[in-house]
């Protein structure tokens, strides 16, 4: 049996498994992440993977911290795999961890496999993290995508890799999603086939459109594919941290201006950045995420789909 809460913010969903998850063993979150991924995947199929879980949903596991300011480790994934950071996904661990009674209003840390961020709980569901630093990698990439011709975007690191079109060629409203989708796998597949990465050829597995001008109320509106295929619901923590990472890059946001994001569905992340060095930020971004069930999850000997639907 393995225990979960669920959660969403800005309505993309978080599930935090806090018992019942394999016994690692490794010493930091970064080891730990890789034995999760290589001895015990099944975990993740479980309680992802239909009939338990959706292509939208965000694993968390909590994690003994290895960092001794932090409050919990957590290892992020998705139905395909795992994830560096999830800004949504800190979010809702902040306010899971607030409902079960073991955090309290204030500041904490929480321990990722990519770096410690900082966790300001505001109130039972208002919470800001500082996430961590966060830099454009490469500038004005120019993509041959078909139908739609040349394509330029920003490489960017948020927590993870994103490629990020500022002007999106399909319109980002809700009844074009099936479009946007197919518009982000195109420009994915094109990445690939002309050999564009991030640092150290990690793959771009993240693709981000946007629209400065469609909404009154934010002063972008996002489309995320995520790698498994499921759009992002909420505006994307770390999406939006790459995206602050290019408009201080290119000196369009000074440090401590404040940039309203919005999702494909309406949400908003309110987000801000402070200067690391000459080449990256620190991003701070700000949301709301709720509890909205508590489980167990069961694995009954003979179902056919004890660990997930592949």
């Amino acid at each position: 049996m393995i225990k979960v809460i669920d959660s969403h913010t800005a309505g993309e969903p978080t599930r935090v498994i806090y018992d019942g998850g394999p016994p690692l063993v490794a010493n930091s979150l970064e080891e730990q992440l890789h034995q999760l991924k290589n001895e015990f995947d099944e975990y993740r199929q479980a309680t992802i993977l239909e009939p338990r879980g959706m292509e939208a949903m965000v694993g968390a596991l909590l994690c003994e911290p290895k960092d001794e300011r932090c409050v919990t480790g957590v290892i992020f994934f998705n139905n395909r795999g795992y994830l560096g950071m999830c800004g949504h996904g800190a979010i809702g661990v902040a306010v899971t961890l607030h409902h079960m009674g073991r955090i309290e209003l204030g500041t904490h840390y929480f321990e990722t496999p990519v770096g410690v961020v900082c966790v300001e709980l505001l109130t039972a569901n208002k919470v800001s993290i500082k996430n961590v630093e966060s830099y454009c990698y490469l500038e004005n990439v120019e993509l041959n995508v078909p139908p739609y011709g040349r394509i330029t975007g920003n490489v960017a690191w948020g927590g993870n890799w994103f490629f990020l079109v500022d002007e999106s060629p399909v319109p980002l409203l809700r009844e074009k999603i099936p479009q946007l989708s197919g518009l982000s796998n195109l420009i994915k597949n094109a990445l690939v086939s002309e050999g564009i990465t991030g640092r150290d050829g990690e793959e771009i597995d993240h693709i981000e459109l946007f629209d400065n001008h469609i909404s009154s109320n934010a002063d972008s509106r996002n489309f995320v594919l995520c790698p498994g295929g499921a759009y992002d619901r909420s505006p994307c923590g770390t999406g939006t941290s790459a995206k602050l990472a290019c408009l201080a890059h290119k000196g369009l946001l000074q440090p401590g201006e404040f940039w309203i994001q919005e999702s494909i569905i309406g949400g908003h992340f309110k987000a801000c950045y402070e200067r690391e060095n000459t080449n990256s930020i620190i991003p701070t971004i700000v949301g709301d995420a709720f509890v909205v069930s508590e489980a167990n999850l069961l694995q009954v000997t003979g179902d056919p789909f004890i660990w997930g639907i592949q």
